[in-house]
């Protein structure tokens, strides 16, 4: 008899990832299969080259290789309106960015074309953007810097206000809608070939997201173990972002992936409905009552 391999399964190895996987961490909730930790830009190539058999991907990378994936159902990565944690660090706003050089992080798709559909479509410039192994240091030289994750979350707490521009109130004040940074997705081969593997995996996730809605305290203990922060900083942090890839989130979604295309960031505009094979994985779930419920009222940016 064969051996049958481990589902291999990214995670982002950012503190945003915890609502979703502390319950891994904590062994509430099995994962059953290897987790592989790397930041966003890495997990994209490693789903690309077959690394990784599902895992989460950014909004870009999805709507540029679509054909490649099914999403899955219930979970992304996105916010309602601010973000926190993908800012553009500037000393000017970004309507006067029009030829600036702007060092961005090479461990963001989603962030790096945002930027992108936000400074062409919405404000009428183009910036030259320079891949860049430490954006922060650009930022705290006085140039202009893309940041994500926690180094953004670092910028928020450490630079002017005025400096920082939240690309998620950004896009919210421009289209109403929600942002997506994040799905997850499945390579379609493996998919076919491991149906029952992928279900156990799209449940296990579902579970552990329900449980970390359920469980905000040991959620936010679990990132103040990784990186701590001002106290009440979490909860707060959590309640600006969505971690349900419910309508709102999808017309986000096809509303961002609509402006790359404007842009030609990408060649066509691609579907953005989960793959109704998994849909029964969510559903069969046990439902809890916290599942949709952010972190409590939170505190918002101004």
């Amino acid at each position: 008899m064969l051996f049958k391999s481990a589902l291999r399964a990214g995670r982002i190895v950012y503190t945003n990832d915890l609502p979703i996987y502390a319950a891994f961490d904590a062994a509430a909730v099995r994962f059953p299969g290897q987790l592989i930790s790397d930041v966003p830009a890495a997990l994209n190539a490693m789903l690309l080259e077959g690394a990784l058999d599902l895992s989460p991907i950014s909004a870009f990378a999805y709507a540029a290789h679509a054909g490649r994936f099914a999403l899955l159902p219930e979970l992304c990565i996105g916010s309602r309106r601010d973000v926190w944690s993908v800012l553009c660090v500037s000393p000017r706003p970004l309507e006067e960015l029009g030829d600036a050089t702007i060092a961005v992080t090479r461990e963001s798709a989603s962030g790096r074309n945002l930027l992108r559909v936000l400074l062409e479509r919405r404000f009428g410039v183009r910036a030259r953007f320079v891949d860049s192994d430490d954006p922060y240091a650009a930022a705290e030289r006085g140039e202009a810097a893309l940041l994500i994750g926690d180094r953004a979350i670092d910028a928020l707490q450490n630079f002017p206000k005025e400096q920082v521009h939240d690309l998620g109130r950004h896009w919210h004040a421009w289209t109403g809608c929600d942002m997506v940074y994040a799905v997850w997705a499945v390579r379609r081969d493996v998919l076919q070939t491991r149906p029952e593997d992928v279900i156990a995996a799209v449940s296990a996730l579902v579970a552990a997201q329900r449980w970390g809605a359920a469980n905000p305290s040991r959620v936010v203990a679990a990132a103040e173990a990784v990186r701590p922060r001002p106290r009440g900083f979490y909860e707060a942090y959590y309640d600006t972002l969505n971690f349900a890839f419910d309508l709102q989130a999808r017309a986000g979604l096809q509303r961002y992936v609509e402006e790359l295309h404007a842009i030609g960031a990408i060649d066509r505009i691609p579907s953005i409905e989960p793959e109704p094979l998994l849909a029964g994985a969510a559903s069969s779930t046990e439902q809890s009552s916290g599942v949709h419920r952010r972190f409590g009222p939170g505190i918002r940016a101004g």
